[in-house]
């Protein structure tokens, strides 16, 4: 590993103009970035595509062997080619040169002699130079790959900063595992606002309850909201056994607004499910309303939708959440307070 570590260390210090020239040419590439490779550098090439593809560089893998046997359909004029060889003189990769050339494609060599044949026949060169191979025969690809593959990671990350790639791209292009999930939106997992129950802050507890009814599984919340429109408070279902458990009958008559929750805890419209997770599990709150830019409900996260679907610290913190006594609100029972209070 160290010896590696100083193989990257080294082909860092040698990286020059053609690195540049290298990131231009992916940035103001109209087709697709191919990459080839045989054997490791195959390998490592994979991995470098799949890294330009996650980043917003359209690429696609060619194998040198099958691309001679028609595989050069693929080939495009606008494309690029990413070639990877460490010694520019395996067969299949020169084998592969004068089609591309015959196609005027540019390609982008990274290699380990600037005077090989792959060098010459490349319109970029990127020079690991001569590398030090960890294998105790000074054989196996080790270094090499390794150094190939920072140099591809490093120009997929650069392109993908000058292309203005942000979260919200990244997240588009990793909708599934884990990683999807921490970039996904709220408007992903929450109940469409026609799947919740609203009413006017205005209307009495009897009123809503009886009148509030909305298709599908019932959720333990109805939002509450202004003369504007705007989301004014919530009022759950354990506000509602706090009413019986207190015998406070007649606040059954009474405007819901004098028992509700007033500016609940709540998340914007697109913002990260991760974090409204979070917020859910650390405020000990079973229902969270979203709203939009304006401030109007436009939907709910509840908790039986998401737990599952986060890692096990916060799944635990959601389930211990849920066994809190008062679960819908955060209180603590210091003496009387207004029902619902947070």
């Amino acid at each position: 590993m160290q010896t590696e570590s100083r193989t990257i260390a080294k082909v860092a210090r040698r990286l020059d103009q053609e690195f540049c020239r290298a990131v231009d040419y992916l940035f103001n590439c109209r087709g697709n970035t191919l990459v080839t490779g045989i054997g490791k550098a195959g390998l490592i090439g994979q991995k470098i595509m799949a890294t330009l593809a996650s980043t917003g560089t359209r690429s696609h893998f060619l194998h040198p062997a099958e691309a001679v046997h028609g595989d050069l359909g693929r080939v495009h004029g606008d494309d690029i080619v990413l070639v990877l060889s460490q010694s520019g003189e395996t067969d299949e990769i020169v084998r592969l040169l004068p089609p591309l050339a015959v196609a005027a494609v540019p390609i982008i060599a990274i290699t380990g002699s600037a005077t090989s044949t792959l060098a010459r026949a490349a319109a970029v060169v990127i020079d690991l130079g001569p590398v030090e191979e960890a294998c105790p025969f000074g054989l196996a690809p080790s270094s090499s790959t390794t150094a190939m593959l920072a140099v591809g990671d490093a120009l997929a990350l650069v392109v993908s900063r000058m292309r203005g790639f942000a979260r919200e791209d990244f997240a588009r292009l990793h909708p599934a595992g884990n990683l999807g999930l921490k970039l996904s939106k709220v408007e992903q997992h929450m109940r469409p606002l026609e799947q919740c129950r609203v009413a006017p802050q205005e209307e009495t507890v009897r009123q809503v309850l009886v009148r509030v009814s909305v298709p599908g599984r019932r959720t333990g919340a109805t939002m509450l909201v202004d003369a504007s429109g705007h989301l004014a408070g919530i009022f759950t279902d354990s506000d509602l056994a706090r009413l019986f458990e207190h015998r406070r009958d007649n606040a059954l008559d009474a405007p819901i607004h004098s028992v509700m929750t007033s500016n609940p805890f709540k998340v914007i419209h697109g913002s990260l499910m991760s974090e409204a997770v979070t917020l859910m599990a650390q405020r000990k709150i079973s229902e969270l309303p979203v709203v939009d830019g304006d401030g109007r409900p436009a939907g709910l996260i509840d908790v039986t939708d998401v737990v599952g679907l986060f890692p096990q610290k916060v799944e635990e913190e959601l389930a211990n959440a849920s066994r809190h006594e008062g679960w819908g609100i955060v209180e603590e029972e210091v003496g009387e307070r207004p029902l619902g209070r947070p």
